[in-house]
């Protein structure tokens, strides 16, 4: 059975990664799937990326760069994916993955018109998720941890729109029926969510945000898990066929 990719566009603070481990950690413990199974290459620390056929599923993490930076690793991912989605690979982008995989397909990703989205919030499914692999069987509407200040400006051509909200029209998106990309992070618990903010107090303080009503904001995420189960489900029933 092939495993499923893992490709690192960069890791969490050193303080969140020293109490809870980095993004990998979060994904694979959200998922039923052991971690011999999947298989890590950082392209941000200069490894290459493997040939896309030996894997069931790719999963691209969130990063603290910044698309807009395109920086070459990132770029280089960029140019890798296509080939991936052409060949029917299951593809899960999360956040900075999400706008990577919009900006590699012919979207644009960059600074969002209305800054920084953080904390807990509601996203609710549109009439496209009806039908769709990974989203058919969540609710109507559900919470979701989101942190980030750009986002997939446009869509890729041909995309779908599988959830939104007022702050943000491309929280979900779906291409050709087996890759998405999703601005928010299912691998994302409360505490982690919690940490995010008091990492950038400094920051959100500087742009107004109410640092006590965020923190109080906060709550589980309870279909996070689900989606990065039903993804890793995908990709392996995928492999088999």
């Amino acid at each position: 059975m092939k495993s499923i990719l893992i490709i690192k566009t960069g890791s969490t603070f050193p303080a969140i990664a020293k109490k809870y481990g980095d993004f990998e950690d979060w994904i694979i413990s959200g998922t039923k799937i052991p971690r011999n199974k999947f298989s890590i290459v950082s392209p941000f620390m200069g490894q290459p990326l493997p040939e896309q056929d030996n894997f069931a599923g790719i999963i691209i993490t969130g990063s603290h760069s910044m698309i807009t930076e395109y920086e070459t690793w990132s770029e280089n991912i960029a140019k890798w994916v296509p080939k991936a989605l052409e060949i029917g690979i299951a593809i899960l982008g999360i956040c900075y993955g999400h706008q990577l995989l919009a900006h590699a397909m012919g979207g644009r990703a960059g600074f969002h018109p209305n800054g920084f989205e953080i904390g807990t919030v509601k996203v609710s499914k549109t009439r496209f998720a009806k039908d769709d692999l990974l989203f058919a069987d969540l609710p109507a509407s559900l919470e979701v941890q989101v942190n980030h200040s750009q986002s997939v400006l446009k869509l890729p051509p041909e995309a779908k729109i599988l959830a939104s909200n007022t702050f943000e029209p491309h929280q979900a998106f779906v291409l050709q029926k087996h890759a998405w990309g999703v601005q928010f992070h299912p691998e994302f618990n409360q505490d982690i969510m919690k940490c995010y903010i008091m990492e950038q107090k400094d920051l959100l303080l500087a742009q107004g945000y109410d640092i006590d009503q965020l923190m109080s904001a906060v709550r589980p995420s309870l279909f996070g898990e689900a989606i990065l189960n039903r993804f890793c489900e995908i990709a392996l029933e995928a492999d088999k066929a």
